[in-house]
């Protein structure tokens, strides 16, 4: 929206707590810089909601379903409490004050995981500093135009969701005039001025939000929102936009680049760069031959921790680290810095890194209320979408895994291991966007469960947001927390590996499980369901599956006569497995062990592989395969991997 000027007629009268104190310092800047921390939302009463547009679309002569549709893509109706999201936009049209978007570090910088996770080379640990202030792009400034064209006060934009509702009105009215375009109540008639809405610069980008808006429009949708307001959007099959207005826009063609991309998203490329510098030394990847040497199993689903601008620059710096692709919140453009045949430096395992494709979201893990657009969602899973078809990862929580869900590839690792992108990602919608939704799969009698709490109404307590210890922001979340008995008041679930006393804190994984992840049932009592977990019993409360729903699957326990079994974070070949001239990879258990007569749900097997790429010049690189077998299991909250020669497999009954 570029270049809008008020019309006079139409007016009408923190993030992921890391370990460092500098995050802390940095999530702080956020709020003051967009202005005062939002008052309450005075969203009216249930049913109210729908009112609101409806009168906004009056006001401004805007087409009730474009405006309920541009809404739904930008925030699914939700106000969020007044509190912004990642990229400053705020209520339910996601209007834009983001003062500070660009100021923030990204989370391969924090803590102390070794996002390359490789043993034959030197821990990785880079450093990045915040991006020097800079003119904010349109796209983060949508608020003040709505203030200009509504003569609203900014504040009352930011928290009083019926007023943002007009605000979002008025800039599509306004883009419509800018068009030329007359306010028509047809519509097919605002695809340019939808275009113009997301604030792209290029159209691309703004062609495939507007599309999204189109597909809302055709499906319908129909949801209660995070404040209790009942919202219905009526279908509408047969609408065709009139897709020429974009040439009318004005925005720039955008060189697509050689990116590897769905049709119907907006994809750029933003090269991560493999090169050569100081000692001997090279980055910020290691090129690959991928699928042909080595399949990808894995996608790994992570959030930035920083604003995209800042982030598009660390990943264009060649002593940073790498991952495939990033996806930008105000309008879902992708940007790929990695090719899928290449690895990237982003899971803190080696492994892993060598088996999968990692994608960025721009977001904050500790910031519940720091939220992931509808966009961004939609444009991730069709990535997701297009990587499964293209490299046969299977769309279900073994092999599409969040950075949270990664073992530490060693015993010392595991403290350090990164816990993104956190309890507040809904994996249950993202599933459903994904085209798998999850659902009961068995019955009672097959002793196995996915997790599958409602989001909005499951809202455990965390704490350690912004203050260690005080309790985060109410929110829903896909994670359920785990007990030693099936009482509320037990202690909860201990994790060996991490070496502490579990917490409620918002980055402590020791006692939760996620939506989408599967167990297999240990015991019940009453309410509440115990599952194998960590070679513990753990205890969950579960009235009336409100918390996980039966499932089939195949499992696995310790052959007969071994006493227990041993844990494994990567799987790597025999040592008889490696040629001359490559060094030999340890194959050294975790802390963790399976006893006799536990079982654990099988994600796959996987063959003992080892990727050799330690020098910059590719003549020494070789993957190597062994004889030896695993299977990845979900073992706590993240997987694991044990060997096929100590199990037994069984399908679980249905």
């Amino acid at each position: 929206m570029r270049g809008f000027a008020p019309d006079p007629s139409s007016a009408p009268g923190v993030r992921r707590l890391k370990r460092t104190a500098g995050t802390l310092a940095t999530a702080a800047l956020v709020l003051p810089l967009l202005g005062a921390a939002p008052a309450a939302p005075t969203d009216p009463p249930d049913g109210r909601l729908q009112h609101a547009f409806d009168s906004a679309a009056a006001e401004y002569r805007v087409p009730q379903s474009v405006l309920l549709a541009v809404s739904y893509l930008q925030s699914r109706w939700d106000a969020h409490a007044g509190a912004p999201s990642v990229s400053g936009g705020y209520g339910p049209m996601h209007l834009t004050d983001a003062g500070t978007a660009l100021a923030a570090t990204e989370h391969h910088t924090q803590g102390t995981e070794d996002a390359r996770g490789d043993d034959a080379r030197p821990a990785l640990h880079p450093r990045s500093e915040a991006p020097a202030p800079s003119k904010l792009p349109d796209r983060l400034t949508t608020l003040r135009r709505a203030a200009e064209l509504t003569g609203r006060p900014a504040a009352e934009l930011r928290t009083d969701p019926a007023a943002n509702i007009a605000g979002g009105a008025a800039l599509l009215a306004a883009a419509q005039r800018e068009l030329g375009e007359p306010l028509s109540a047809d519509p097919a008639a605002w695809y340019g001025a939808v275009a113009r809405f997301s604030a792209a610069d290029d159209t691309a980008t703004a062609a495939a939000y507007a599309n999204d808006v189109y597909d809302v429009l055709r499906t319908g949708e129909q949801r209660t929102t995070d404040a209790g307001q009942r919202v219905e959007l009526k279908a509408s099959p047969r609408l065709e936009p009139d897709t020429a207005q974009l040439k009318r826009t004005g925005l720039r063609t955008a060189p697509a680049g050689d990116v590897e991309c769905p049709r119907s998203v907006s994809c750029v490329s933003v090269p991560a760069p493999y090169e050569e510098f100081g000692d001997n030394d090279y980055g910020n990847h290691d090129l690959g031959l991928r699928p042909a040497a080595e399949r990808v199993k894995y996608i790994v689903i992570h959030d930035t921790e920083g604003g995209w601008d800042g982030v598009m620059n660390l990943i264009q710096d060649p002593t940073y680290v790498s991952w495939n692709y990033t996806i930008r919140s105000t309008d879902g453009l992708i940007a790929q810095h990695v090719k899928a045949k290449d690895v990237a430096w982003h899971a803190g395992n080696w492994d892993v890194n060598a088996r999968s494709v990692g994608i960025e979201h721009e977001g904050f893990l500790t910031d519940p209320d720091a939220w992931y657009t509808e966009a961004m969602y939609r444009s991730s899973a069709r990535l997701v979408k297009y990587l499964s078809r293209a490299y046969g990862v299977p769309l279900d929580r073994q092999h599409i895994l969040g950075h949270e869900n990664v073992p530490g590839p060693t015993t010392s690792t595991i403290p350090g291991m990164h816990t993104d992108p956190g309890p507040y990602w809904d994996w249950r919608h993202y599933f459903q966007l994904l085209g798998h939704p999850f659902k009961p799969t068995g019955t009672s009698r097959s002793g196995l469960v996915t997790i599958l709490p409602d989001y909005a109404a499951n809202q455990p307590v965390y704490t350690g947001c912004t203050t260690k210890g005080e309790p985060c922001p109410a929110h829903g979340s896909g994670e359920v927390r785990l007990y030693t008995d099936h009482d509320a008041h037990a202690p909860l679930i201990k994790d060996i590996g991490l070496g502490t006393a579990p917490t409620d804190g918002v980055n402590d994984l020791s006692s939760r499980v996620s939506t989408g992840q599967q167990y297999v049932v240990a015991d019940r009592w009453g309410d509440w369901t115990a599952i194998w977990y960590l070679g513990q019993k753990a205890w969950f409360l579960n009235p009336h599956r409100e918390a996980a729903v039966p499932a089939s699957g195949v499992t696995i326990t310790p052959k007969a006569g071994l006493a227990s079994i041993p844990v494994y974070g990567r799987a790597y070949p025999e040592k008889e497995a490696y040629p001359a001239g490559v060094p030999a990879q340890s194959v050294v258990p975790l802390p963790y062990t399976i006893p006799a007569g536990q079982k654990y749900v099988v994600g796959d097997r996987v063959p003992g592989e080892y990727y050799y790429a330690v020098t910059f010049t590719e003549e020494s690189h070789r993957v190597i395969t062994g004889k030896d077998l695993y299977y990845e299991i979900q073992y706590g909250h993240r997987v694991g991997f044990v060997r096929a020669a100590d199990v037994d497999l069984a399908a679980a009954r249905r």
